[in-house]
């Protein structure tokens, strides 16, 4: 029947898939490349920072911050240096987008809402791992700001598991539409 999408046809779907893959993954602009590359590195720079603050007992980390904190904490990090890896590195538009519309943003979100209630930091030490002259940076961040800031990270990543199923699932529709029209 013309434009039913049946996914339980297996070449259908496995044709979808190659089909998806390969428009996700033709030309991907340079300048989304290095964005990815810098947002690897840029996180890699933050997780840093946090395992120097555990690893010097800066006072940071409050008591609450048990090994599911930890998981939690790192866990949404590793996962943004692998998209992001996927995307500018190794150029695998497609997968980075698979893994945030099905289980990575969720992942997060929760993560953070977790971290949001369990609350283990204590941002009048957030500085002590910088220089003396970089401490400025980040001393304004007390923690009620911390908080206000993971509040709209939590409102963002949910939108943002909302549209990535959904739009992940448009497009794939349009490019069914537009091959049957072919």
């Amino acid at each position: 029947m013309r434009g039913e999408i049946r996914l339980n046809d297996p070449e259908r779907v496995e044709n979808w898939f190659f089909e998806a893959k390969k428009e996700a993954e033709k030309d991907i602009p340079f300048n989304d490349r290095v964005t990815g590359i810098i947002l690897v590195i840029v996180s890699v720079l933050i997780m840093l920072y946090f395992v120097t603050h555990q690893m010097w007992s800066t006072g940071f980390f409050t008591s609450n911050f048990s090994p599911l904190e930890v998981f939690f904490l790192y866990g949404s990090l590793i996962f943004w240096i692998i998209t992001c890896s996927l995307d500018g590195v190794f150029s695998q538009r497609f997968f980075s987008r698979l893994l945030d519309a099905f289980g990575g943003v969720i992942f997060v979100t929760i993560g953070l809402v977790w971290l949001l209630l369990v609350f283990p930091f204590e941002f009048a030490y957030f500085g002590n791992v910088l220089p003396d002259f970089l401490r400025f940076l980040v001393q304004w961040i007390s923690n009620d700001i911390a908080r206000e800031i993971m509040i709209l990270g939590i409102v963002v990543l949910v939108i943002a598991a909302i549209y990535c199923p959904i739009g992940y699932k448009f497009v794939n529709i349009e490019r069914f539409k537009r091959k049957q029209d072919i």
